[in-house]
């Protein structure tokens, strides 16, 4: 059986009761470690020790490139494939799932709590959640803004828009793909102050007005953990607040606001009495 398992957002202790067993009795054990890490879990020692399995980090060119290697044996043995958050949540792994359905491995997933659902925590109702987006950090030569037109759209419905912030764990350099030798960059990892610079850049040059700086956004970090923070303001607000560690999210908030989400973000705003005259002049929504 080859087992799809979620591990949740905080560290290692969030793995579920069933997933932890499962992984127990598994042959082998991949760590999928280029769309998301575990706070406080970066050394996979850590969770080798919790886990008492040995575990293999799959980056993304194993993941893609090398998917022989974790489904070798898959139909005699068990062995799992670990995912930060759910292995359906912000990045979906079908295609693994597919390329072991091909090879008649059957397959299993527990699931555990990802930023799609946990981001409910900063007080806005998923109900009212439209499409998710990803932003990637700008480069020199390469600034898309591809996620735009789904931002356009969730705010004319007025639902609310989860940005997925970049993260970069063992990318390779420019320089070095072209030499042929790979060399990797420092992880680094978007911050919401980054995502916001970005946001605004791409409004500023499209003129749409999906968004503005006026525009009601939360930012969270390190949602799950012990230090996690959330705070609610405009974009022109949020670009200036120190988030701390990652991991980063932000969410665009929607016209369709409902009174009691306005509630909570009272109880995060950067600056409360700002946060009212915001939401009294562009919501309609009065304290």
């Amino acid at each position: 059986m080859l087992y799809f398992i979620g591990l949740g957002l905080g560290d290692e202790r969030d793995v579920s009761v069933r997933g932890l067993e499962v992984i127990k009795r598994c042959e082998r054990v991949y760590l999928e470690a280029y769309t998301s890490v575990l706070m406080g879990s970066a050394d996979p020692s850590r969770l080798e020790e919790f886990y008492g399995r040995k575990v293999i980090v799959a980056d993304r060119e194993m993941v893609e490139s090398e998917s022989d290697a974790i489904l070798a044996g898959a139909q005699e043995v068990d062995v799992a494939f670990l995912v930060v958050g759910d292995p359906y949540g912000a990045t979906t792994h079908s295609d693994l799932a597919l390329r072991a359905a091909e090879l008649n491995i059957p397959t299993k997933t527990i699931h555990n709590a990802s930023i799609m659902n946990a981001v409910g925590a900063c007080g806005l109702q998923l109900y009212n959640f439209g499409q998710t987006i990803s932003l990637v950090f700008f480069t020199d030569s390469w600034r898309p803004d591809s996620f735009y037109p789904k931002v356009q759209e969730n705010a004319q419905i007025g639902l609310h828009t989860l940005c997925l912030l970049d993260i970069k764990v063992k990318e390779p350099t420019l320089e070095s793909l072209a030499r042929g030798k790979k060399v990797y960059e420092p992880p680094r990892y978007m911050t919401v102050n980054q995502a916001v610079e970005q946001l605004l850049e791409v409004e500023e040059n499209r003129q749409e007005k999906a968004y503005t700086a006026d525009t009601i956004a939360v930012g969270v970090a390190r949602l799950g953990s012990d230090t996690q923070l959330m705070r609610a303001g405009t974009l022109a607000q949020l670009r200036d607040v120190d988030f701390g560690a990652p991991l980063h999210s932000l969410v665009l908030v929607g016209s369709r606001l409902h009174l009691l989400e306005a509630d909570a973000l009272r109880q995060i705003a950067v600056d409360r009495e700002a946060l009212d005259v915001v939401l009294a002049r562009d919501y309609g929504i009065t304290h």
